[in-house]
């Protein structure tokens, strides 16, 4: 089944969108575009949940007939037949601890724009069955990137997802069945690019090219002991990063009169390092991918090979650093779509796994072109 799969993340780069040719275990990645937001975009999308409910419904509209203007040029760039369209969305609200996710981009609004079926909201059915609703793509890192102990996801937030064995008999209830094992486990990490990105803003610059500014740096260490002592990081999985917490609990360690921005980025990018180490550590896993928008870091990518130097990192081509996630959610609208399970409960704590998404559209093929 060939699908278009997009992908708005927190670190407002803009829409991903990967054309892509799907099946249950393997993946071609046809054609890949990102299509930056403008300053009004990053404007509106940073500061929603201050909005109005007015403006916040009149955005999510918006959005969606953008993202379906942004689909139609790209489908004039790399035309071919497309199937179905699975849209992330953007998101604004991430609470599950109160039954809340929104992601936005109304997918009615972008069928209407394309003409195409839509797979949208992909996360509430989880919520609603008691999980976090997140991360979603671990079981595309089963599916697609199984070949890897663990994948590593550096996008506006660091998280990570692997295959673990289930507990042994000796520790089960007597009389429990044996669950089937492995089950994937994947969890937020820490701010990534979202902090990074934000830093960089103050050095007048969109990110940190290479991580420059952070090399040039040096570690302020009570500041670095102040994120590594946040409550996130003792609390047990599953667990999820938002950026509300990242407003409330991180953001404010970072505005400090008069300490230069290349101390503060070289800090950041530590904390990283030692809460992915943390994360890795005691975990048997000896190989890593590392995607997103972090991987094209090279100091990010030092300080964590300095960190695990017993795990191999592999750093992909570009095309799969930059899509990885777009790939992805064109594989959860796939699995959707044939009415197969696309978000593990064991990595969300819901109560069950779930086949989770709204269909926009008339869904008029599901057979390969």
């Amino acid at each position: 089944m060939k699908l278009l799969g997009l992908m708005s993340g927190t670190s407002l780069d803009g829409l991903d969108i990967a054309y892509c040719d799907i099946s249950d275990n393997h993946f071609d990645l046809l054609a890949a575009e990102t299509y930056p937001y403008d300053d009004q975009w990053v404007q509106w999308l940073s500061t929603l949940e201050h909005a109005t409910a007015y403006q916040y419904a009149l955005v999510n509209v918006e959005l969606g007939h953008h993202f379906g203007r942004l689909v139609n040029r790209f489908r004039r760039s790399h035309p071919g037949p497309v199937d179905a369209i699975a849209s992330h969305g953007h998101t604004i609200f991430h609470q599950p601890q109160l039954g809340l996710t929104t992601q936005i981009g109304d997918g009615d609004a972008l069928a209407a724009e394309t003409g195409l079926p839509v797979v949208f909201n992909f996360r509430t059915l989880d919520v609603a069955l008691g999980g976090q609703g997140a991360p979603l793509v671990p079981i595309g890192d089963r599916l697609l990137f199984g070949r890897h102990d663990a994948c590593l996801n550096l996008g506006g937030i660091a998280n990570i997802s692997y295959e673990v064995n289930h507990p042994a008999a000796s520790a089960r209830p007597k009389g429990a069945p044996l669950p089937p094992t492995p089950f994937r486990e994947a969890y937020d990490i820490c701010p990534c690019n979202m902090a990074l990105n934000h830093l960089a803003r103050l050095a007048g610059r969109s990110y940190d090219s290479d991580g420059l500014l952070a090399r040039k740096g040096n570690i302020l260490s009570p500041l670095l002991a102040q994120m590594d002592a946040l409550d996130y990081y003792r609390q047990p999985l599953p667990k999820t990063l938002g950026k509300e917490w990242f407003v409330a609990n991180f953001l404010p360690l970072l505005f400090a009169d008069g300490i230069p921005v290349n101390d503060l980025l070289c800090t950041v990018v530590e904390h990283i390092a030692h809460q992915v180490s943390n994360a890795v550590k005691g975990r048997n896993i000896n190989t890593m991918l590392v995607t997103g928008g972090g991987a094209k870091n090279k100091y990010l990518i030092a300080r964590l090979q300095a960190q695990i130097p017993g795990c191999k990192i592999t750093v992909p081509a570009d095309n799969i650093i930059d899509y990885k996630e777009a790939v992805i959610f064109a594989l959860l609208g796939y699995l959707r779509l044939v009415g197969s399970p696309n978000c593990l409960s064991s990595v969300t704590g819901a109560r069950l796994d779930a086949c989770g998404g709204n269909i926009a559209g008339l869904v008029q093929s599901t057979t390969s072109h």
